[in-house]
């Protein structure tokens, strides 16, 4: 005989689990559609006369033109370093410092 009480309670957890988990995969779509959006392949920064980027260099505080690729990364960016890993992070979120 099955406690009817119980079935309730089981149809209740299921329904909960399956609505979290479509909530889960729209928050997922959601995030990634935001994301892939900012990263298109403008990064809407200020340019020079020949389209370049203008960037304040982390990693020797200097002001750089540059080009910037889909990525994010600035022509001298080189891999592994922190300023630079920091300075392709920020193109990416749009808060680099510019001039």
């Amino acid at each position: 005989m099955t406690d009817p009480d119980r079935d309730g309670d089981d149809r209740f957890d299921r329904f909960v689990r399956t609505t979290f988990r479509r909530a889960g995969r729209r928050y997922a779509e959601a995030k990634r559609a935001y994301r892939e959006g900012r990263l298109g392949e403008e990064f809407d920064l200020p340019t020079d006369d020949e389209g370049r980027a203008r960037l304040v260099c982390r990693r020797h505080a200097e002001r750089r033109a540059v080009d910037v690729d889909a990525a994010g990364r600035p022509d001298c960016f080189e891999a592994g370093h922190a300023d630079c890993e920091g300075c392709a992070e920020d193109v990416r979120e749009g808060v680099v410092e510019t001039w």
